[in-house]
């Protein structure tokens, strides 16, 4: 596209020509575009339309991530507007002009993508293999996006169930509706008490003019920042962003299209507030808000490390005062860092049977206990441990940072951010008991009740900074170092990886190179057991596995924390009753100790009686929650249908009444024997991706686990292929506003079978992209009826066990029709086939979408682990791509009707039909 422009009604146009010439928009080059600031690799330009444009290189993965973010969220929404700008995001998706089917385009490149809409802002963000057509096609997609989107009224219309379908999937989880209810109550005049999601009625109802004044307001290039990230060349990049931007005219601001700062300000609170909700659930849950000042406020850090004080698990004081005198399953402490004072959250989560109001009762005087029990030193020293860890590895990731400094940006400045980082790193006791005394007071508080009070005792919440005087000059500390242009073809994988055999029989796979701060992951699998040993000790299997993080023979829960915030390093191990995994990411130093971490957890966990009575009392409370969830019942429903397993082995699916008489009836010492009679390095592997040398973390491994014995021999148990019956069931959730369809086909068939390319290709075709897919595009796109649909076929390395697998959430009375939608357009694959031109495209995206999880280091690192297990290596890949290269339509077309027969699908439904008259059920 050429000249940008505005598609403006006749009486738009007729009034500018009354009102004189359009503003007029210096045309310069890149070459003319001077920085406006640089902080540590992020350098900021300004073109003369007023878009802010941040580069960000980092050569070291494939990729290139465009994110663009307009300062337009739910706070300026007006009256009858709330949820426009999460519905204006949802539209953005439906075309222009020059580019009519977003999704698709997308798909067709490969690229991972989103939009989201908060507060203060909305960003869409697309993450693309790095080649200069992809970046040139990214930046030319928003710059269209930003002034010729179709917004029109046949897209609003279909686009409104799917909204509303997100709408519903919310108001299934009291928790999310608690919160909303409670933000509500807080804020009396302020638009952060109204949800993002917005008013039904107002997105039912809002006048497509009304949405299409909103779009030309609040999309405009003085009211964007556009932040390019990844492997790119920022002369060209420069070149190309005023090429498709610079040309897009900064809008006349008087009258109507004027942005008025928010001066709304939320009152003083004086006194308690509370909110009860009554609806299904199967727990209760506990939520208090404090008002706080704004995110960029000096005193904001210390705001975070008071949450973490009270709300980390398991050194956090809401932990220790509700969990482990099993008051409470769950416990947190957050807060909203925004752009106008936000809130302070504290909440629990308690079992149906528990006594509410006396976990209220503590988690008040828990929470306010902080003014006469001040936070310590040792408290303030593990919080900043972990927020500063956290986001020293964030910049480890440049498309994470592209996408995080939305958020800064919105709240005044993206610099914000490393100031942020800088007023963690200074926060004392004394700061942290300061914000305590002045904001954790009970008039400040809402949880609903009112006292009156003689003197009340307000918190007097400051107005937000002015920004531009804390980043002023603000330089920032030295650049994360930069890792190498990593090629991540099979064929440099396989020959840039160094394997070996430990002398016990566990496999390693080393695969080193220069990484973006020195990141690293390394990944464990271990393999249990065989079909005979472990009948009947499944759920001592599972408990195990569950228990390796809560302590060592060396080491508490909590000291294992803190000692993975010392070394920088985020992640796990964990079981079930036939693996054992672990995964972790950190950097180069931290590695050595990280990898003799993960091998103190698996070989010498204590088991304490208290973690365990912990643990328990936390899964018995996630399965009570579930038994309502239209999720869990259809997937429990269809994998027992699905497969023969019989109660006690390792693939069984329980129902949620025997999950709990299981987790009720295991005990601590059946756990323990479990271990000992099981876990070892038997068929196990360890995997290493990143910055690190290898000869070194070669001995560190061979010191850590050569000398481990299996105490028990390890036999796969097989995958058989099961043909079950074709049904059509329908399962009654009562009281739930979202529905769920699954359908299953159970298949013959191994991924080296002739067939598999096909097949895999026909399932990417068929459900496997974002939001362009044969059912995406039925169901979704075209008749609205569910916010997320997807589908895929696969096959197993070694067991005939494959299948093909749909999903749809839903509206309870439109599961007929995404069934009868599904049943269609799965007609239409089988008797009319795909077409050249849509395998054309697939063969691009989905080659692209494996390419670009090949550059993601912990998915690589999976890949190794998996191909060690299976004695593979990326050869396989190789061969799998070019066979998918060389498929023909006719191919894939004979294929899949040899193969899928809807006769043959049994198809799950889940959701409360019987309010809506329809689907039928059983309870």
């Amino acid at each position: 596209m050429n000249a940008r422009r505005r598609h403006a009604p006749l009486l738009g146009v007729l009034a500018a020509l009354l009102a004189g010439p359009a503003p007029s928009v210096a045309q310069r080059s890149a070459a003319d575009l001077k920085p406006v600031t640089t902080v540590e690799g992020i350098t900021e330009y300004r073109l003369d339309n007023g878009l802010e444009v941040l580069l960000f290189p980092d050569p070291s993965k494939p990729q290139v991530t465009v994110n663009i973010t307009y300062f337009v969220g739910s706070r300026m929404e007006g009256y009858g507007e709330t949820g426009m700008a999460h519905l204006l995001e949802h539209m953005l998706f439906k075309g222009t002009p020059d580019h009519p089917n977003i999704p698709k385009s997308l798909n067709d490149r490969g690229a991972q993508f989103n939009g989201s809409t908060w507060y203060d802002r909305t960003n869409y963000f697309e993450v693309l293999p790095a080649t200069g057509d992809n970046l040139a096609w990214a930046l030319g997609l928003e710059a269209d996006r930003m002034v010729d989107s179709r917004v029109a009224k046949k897209d609003l219309e279909s686009e409104m169930t799917v909204v509303r379908n997100e709408m519903e999937s919310g108001e299934n989880d009291p928790g999310n509706v608690l919160q909303e209810r409670v933000m509500s109550t807080a804020y009396l005049w302020h638009n952060y008490g109204n949800s993002t999601i917005g008013a039904r009625s107002d997105v039912e109802d809002v006048p497509i003019e009304r949405l299409q004044a909103f779009y030309h307001k609040y999309y405009q290039p003085d009211n964007a920042m556009l932040v390019l990230a990844g492997n790119f060349d920022p002369a060209k990049a420069l070149d190309l962003v005023v090429k498709d931007f610079a040309s897009i005219p900064r809008p006349d601001r008087s009258g109507a299209e004027r942005i008025w700062p928010t001066y709304t300000r939320e009152p003083t609170q004086d006194g308690e507030r509370m909110v009860t909700l009554r609806r299904t659930g199967d727990v209760q849950m506990v939520v208090t808000l404090y008002h706080v000042p704004s995110g960029a406020d000096p005193s904001f850090a210390a705001l975070d490390v008071l949450a973490f004080a009270l709300g980390d698990s398991p050194s956090g004081r809401l932990y220790k005062a509700l969990v482990e005198p099993k008051l409470a399953t769950n416990v947190s402490a957050y807060t909203y860092q925004l752009k106008q004072p936000g809130p302070f959250f504290a909440q629990a989560t308690v079992r149906k049977d528990g006594d509410l109001a006396r976990v209220r009762q503590v988690l008040d005087s828990t929470v306010t206990g902080v003014l006469q029990d001040p936070v310590t030193d040792q408290e303030v020293a593990r919080a900043k441990a972990a927020i500063l860890k956290s986001i020293q590895l964030s910049f480890n990731n440049s498309t994470q940072i592209a996408i995080q400094l939305s958020e800064w940006a919105a709240m005044g400045d993206w610099r914000l951010l490393f100031l942020y980082r800088d007023d963690v790193a200074k926060v004392t006791a004394a700061d942290v008991n300061r914000v305590a005394r002045n904001y954790l007071k009970r008039s400040n508080r809402t949880v609903g009740l009112f006292y009156p009070t003689a003197h009340p005792d307000r918190a007097q919440i400051p107005p937000a900074p002015n920004v531009d005087s804390l980043v002023k000059g603000y330089e920032g500390r030295e650049v994360v170092a930069q890792g190498e242009a990593f090629d991540p073809s099979p064929e440099n994988i396989d020959a840039r990886t160094i394997t070996f055999t430990l002398d016990n029989g566990m496999q390693v796979a080393l695969l080193p190179k220069q990484t973006r701060g020195h990141s690293t992951v390394v990944r464990m699998r271990l393999a249990f057991g065989d079909s005979a040993s472990l009948q009947g000790r499944v759920t001592a299997g599972e408990e195990a596995g569950s228990m390796l993080m809560r302590g060592t023979e060396a080491h508490t829960r909590q000291q294992i924390q803190d000692l993975l915030d010392s070394l920088k390093a985020q992640g796990g191990v964990g079981g079930s009753s036939n693996i054992g995994t672990g995964q972790f990411q950190t950097v180069r130093a931290s590695l050595p100790g990280v990898i003799r971490l993960m091998g103190e957890l698996v070989r010498e966990p204590s088991f304490p009686d208290s973690e365990f009575a912990t643990l328990k009392q936390q899964q018995l409370a996630s399965i009570e929650q579930s038994r309502s969830e239209p999720m869990a019942r259809a997937q429990t429903v269809l994998a027992r249908h699905m497969e023969p397993w019989s109660a006690g082995t390792p693939d069984y699916a329980p129902t949620p009444t025997e999950s709990i008489a299981d987790i009720n009836g295991v005990t601590l010492d059946q756990v323990r024997a479990f271990y000992h009679d099981f876990y070892g390095p038997q068929d196990g592997n360890i995997v290493v991706v990143g910055d690190f040398d290898p000869d070194s973390i070669r001995a560190v491994i061979e010191a850590t686990f050569g000398d481990w014995k299996s105490p028990h021999p390890y036999q796969r148990i097989a995958q058989p292929f099961y043909a079950p019956p074709a049904v059509d069931t329908a399962i009654e959730t009562p009281d739930k506003a979202n529905a769920v369809f699954l359908a299953q086909q159970n298949l013959k068939l191994r991924d080296t079978d002739p067939d598999y390319p096909a097949m895999a290709l026909a399932g990417y075709m068929i459900g496997g992209g974002e939001l362009s897919s044969r059912l995406a595009d039925r169901i979704r796109q075209k008749d609205g009826l569910s916010y997320a649909v997807g589908a895929a076929i696969t096959g197993h390395p070694i067991d005939p066990s494959g299948r093909f697998y749909a999903l749809a959430i839903c509206a309870p009375q439109n599961a007929e029709k995404v069934e009868a939608d599904f049943k269609d357009e799965m007609g239409k694959v089988l008797a009319q086939g795909f077409t050249d031109a849509e395998v054309a495209a697939a063969k691009k995206a989905y080659l692209q979408a494996r390419k670009l999880q090949r550059a993601q280091d912990p998915s690589l690192a999976g890949a190794l682990s998996s191909n060690l297990y299976f004695d593979r290596t990326f050869a396989y890949d190789a061969a799998f791509e070019e066979k998918i290269q060389a498929l023909t339509t006719d191919q894939i077309n004979q294929a899949v009707r040899r193969w899928l027969d809807l006769s043959k699908v049994t198809i799950v439904k889940a959701g409360d039909f019987a309010s809506v008259g329809g689907g039928g059920g059983r309870p």
